[in-house]
């Protein structure tokens, strides 16, 4: 009896010993599976889940930019835009919204597409200079100033640029985080704003 025991603990002290070594191996394979799915080639990183999408535009209100002839920008002003509207995140101090720019002038000049812009913890000064150097894309503009931060955080922004595409019906549609880039526009932003466009 006492030898069956001991074999007994013995074979349990195994079987914990090879649980402890294959824990490691078990996280490990769990982790790869997780960067793997985030390495999907069909899987656009730029294209953020976000709660807010087909839910309405979180009620806020931003003041126009000091000495831009331009209004500000309200929840109002996009559900009662009776259009699909861009609403664009920007700064003067951000590299990558140069990039985009360009994209953005053209939408607003070629497409006819209705740009607000939401002006992100910049200095009015700068602001205006930045529109004056590169052009300006939008009907609206409404400063984002740090004392504003929480209509960032209603709004999920996670930093600058992002734009997101906001329906007739004043619900967000869309999200793109980072520059806007030629595919992303041929193939997600064009064709979403031709379908919006023909719901009204």
């Amino acid at each position: 009896m006492q030898r069956e025991t001991a074999e007994g603990e013995r074979s349990g002290g195994g079987l914990g010993k090879r649980l402890i070594f294959l824990l490691p191996a078990l996280i490990f394979l769990v982790i790869a599976a997780y960067f793997l799915w985030g390495l999907q080639p069909e899987r656009d990183p730029r294209k953020v889940p976000t709660a807010l999408i087909d839910k309405p535009v979180p009620q806020f209100q931003l003041p126009a930019i000091p000495g831009l002839d331009l209004p500000g920008v309200a929840t109002a002003d996009l559900t009662g835009a009776g259009e699909p509207v861009l609403l664009n995140v920007f700064a003067s101090w951000c590299v990558p919204c140069r990039v985009e720019h360009p994209i953005l002038m053209r939408l607003a000049k070629e497409e006819g597409v209705a740009i607000y812009g939401v002006n992100y913890k910049d200095r009015p000064a700068d602001a205006r200079q930045w529109l004056a150097n590169f052009g300006n894309p939008y009907s609206r503009i409404g400063r984002l100033s740090q004392e504003r931060a929480e209509v960032g955080i209603e709004l999920g922004v996670y930093g600058v640029p992002e734009t997101y595409v906001v329906g007739p019906d004043g619900r967000i549609r869309y999200k793109h985080v980072g520059p806007i880039q030629p595919k992303s526009l041929r193939e997600d932003i064009l064709p979403l704003l031709e379908e919006l466009r023909g719901r009204i």
